[in-house]
Order: C-alpha cells, then sequence, then structure tokens
C-alpha cells in the first residue's frame, strides 16, 4: 500500500477520477483537491447525495450510477469519514475502479484490505497535492 511507484503512476496516467464528497462548498478540502486535479488534466466526477454540478462536471449518488454514465473510473478518491470509507472502497472494486485512494485522515486497513485482495491500487490516509508536491 502507498507504493510510490504506483502513486507515481497513477498520478502520471490517470484520466478519470470520482471524488467522493465532492460538493459545492468551497471551503471544503474536496473542492479544492478536485479543481487541482482539473487543472492537472483530470476529470473528476462528484459523488455526493446532492449529484451537483461542481467544476462543471455533473455529479451522481452513486459511484454505480457515475461509472453507469461515464464510464469505469481510473481512481475513486474518497473524501469522507474514515467509518464510511469502506463501504466506498467495496463499491469502487464492484465497478471496476483501477485505484481507490482515501484521503489524509481517512483510514480503513480492513477495507483497504478488500481492496488489494480484489487485486486493485490502494492509496491511504494522503492527498494526490502532497504526492505532487514530493515529485
Amino acid at each position: 500500500m502507498n507504493d510510490p511507484d504506483e502513486i507515481r503512476r497513477l498520478l502520471d496516467e490517470s484520466t478519470l477520477w470520482f471524488v467522493v464528497g465532492l460538493g459545492n462548498s468551497p471551503e471544503r478540502t474536496a473542492y479544492g483537491v478536485a479543481a487541482a486535479l482539473q487543472a492537472r488534466g483530470k476529470r473528476i466526477v462528484p459523488i455526493h447525495p446532492r449529484a451537483e454540478v461542481v467544476h462543471g462536471e455533473q455529479g451522481y449518488a452513486t459511484i454505480a450510477e457515475a461509472a453507469a454514465a461515464v464510464g469505469t473510473p481510473d481512481v475513486v478518491d474518497v473524501f469522507v469519514r474514515s467509518d464510511r470509507a469502506g463501504a466506498f472502497a467495496d463499491q469502487a472494486v464492484a465497478v471496476g475502479a483501477g485505484a481507490v485512494w482515501f484521503q489524509l485522515g481517512v483510514v480503513d486497513e480492513a477495507a483497504a484490505q478488500r481492496v488489494r485482495d480484489a487485486g486493485r491500487v490502494m492509496v491511504m490516509d494522503t492527498c494526490p497535492l502532497i504526492e505532487w508536491r514530493r515529485r
């Protein structure tokens, strides 16, 4: 987990990122990180119960709805509390996402193991912006 080569590959080669917890609240971390992902050429898809349009991208209430509409995500980036993150990791695996990324402070070891057991890349307790700065 958090393999530097895998993280580098995700940052360089992925294009479609589902951002769980992304709504139209500029004061929330997810909002700024999603904007930064877009600035680096990633297509972001908001996953939020309100299914709002954020940064010009239509949101969806669930990962499954988003995958049906726009395709399989390269990365599902999770901005929810640790006690809720595992369900989103399972949903990401179910739609065939290539990787699950739990944001800084989001930790669920059991969910991370399920993701790895499914043969997917797991990144936990860090942020793409932090990882870009490390390179």
